[in-house]
């Protein structure tokens, strides 16, 4: 099997794209809005992705967060609020906020599951910190790392209930950006000891079965090479210092904060300590050139990978989904924000 997660280019796979997944066997798929037309048609393309291996036990991703993170949108699928109103709500009452994001993720679980979809890319665990590039924004769960663990638990639990995986992002932290990763690299100054804070809910919930880094250069840890490729930070901050033994993937390889090719990103990548690399424009000649120059999956990541997926088993029958949001919506109603 190949470590790596690719895309797809459109919403039906091309006979070229078939072949070559049969052929390379990659880890998994990741899924955006140029492969979702409709249900009919995600879940005939997921569907045929298993037909491929061959096995139901798929790893078949999407970012669906909610807000302005949603791969899957009104409206063909439901909406689903940003991570900022459970935030607030959490400053009225923890206890309903923590319940309000129990029940959205479990609602989202579902409609995932429905599609086929076993892996979303949720929650981010980055700690928001103010005056920080809005690439995070509202996208966080707070402000505060007890609170943001508190809520990324319970989403968890949500998809979980859903048998679908959660990832928690992004490994070691991607609060205190002062620009977008898609288009360059940040560089994080802070000592050692305030950067405690950024990892203390990535620590909480170590337990979580998929985790993703960031492509974040902090100077504490590591001077020259960013989290995603620094063996440094990703064996003794995010392993050991977290305590993180999950599937570990790369953020998305191809953004603009990385130097190199997209090959000698992905190399680097598994080199420095990931478990995948995560390469998400279909680009052909990337996947190819990525396949070649990659190791086969070790069998500690394919140990990780068949552990992720065990999620589907906390799947507990039963669920509706408009009940779960009228009863989102009533708890979020408190602070007047609507889904």
């Amino acid at each position: 099997m190949t470590p790596a997660i690719f895309g797809i280019a459109g919403a039906t796979l091309t006979d070229n794209e078939r072949a070559f997944f049969q052929e390379v066997d990659p880890a998994g798929y990741i899924l955006f809005g140029r492969n979702c037309e409709t249900p009919e048609q995600l879940r005939a393309l997921t569907d045929s992705l298993r037909e491929i291996h061959g096995r139901d036990r798929l790893l078949v991703s999407i970012d669906q967060e909610g807000g302005r993170v949603a791969r899957l949108r009104p409206p063909l699928w439901s909406p689903f609020p940003a991570g900022e109103a459970f935030d607030t709500l959490y400053q009225i009452a923890p206890a309903s906020a923590i319940e309000a994001a129990r029940l959205n993720a479990h609602a989202m679980g579902l409609e995932l599951a429905e599609m086929g979809i076993s892996v979303d890319y949720h929650p981010p665990l980055d700690v928001r910190q103010a005056g920080a590039h809005d690439v995070i924004g509202d996208r966080a769960l707070g402000s505060e790392p007890m609170q943001v663990a508190a809520i990324g638990r319970a989403i968890l639990d949500g998809l979980a209930k859903a048998g679908v995986a959660g990832c928690i992002k992004h490994m070691p932290g991607h609060g205190r950006s002062m620009c977008d990763t898609h288009k360059e690299m940040p560089t994080v100054t802070v000592t050692d000891e305030e950067l405690e804070w950024d990892i203390a809910p990535f620590r909480t919930l170590s337990h979580a079965p998929i985790g993703m880094t960031g492509h974040l250069l902090f100077t504490a840890w590591d001077v020259v090479q960013p989290a995603t490729l620094s063996p440094y930070i990703i064996e003794e901050i995010i392993r050991k210092r977290i305590g993180f033994d999950g599937l570990l993937l790369t953020d998305d390889i191809d953004m603009q904060a990385l130097d190199g090719t997209v090959p000698e990103r992905s190399v680097k990548a598994i080199a420095a300590g990931c478990d995948v690399v995560l390469n998400c424009w279909a680009k052909i000649d990337d996947m190819t050139e990525t396949v070649k120059r990659l190791p086969a999956m070790s069998a500690t990541t394919s140990e990780r990978l068949e552990n992720a997926l065990k999620v589907a088993d906390s799947w507990e029958e039963g669920g509706d989904k408009a009940e779960l949001h009228a009863n989102r919506d009533a708890l979020l109603a408190i602070t007047g924000v609507a889904a």
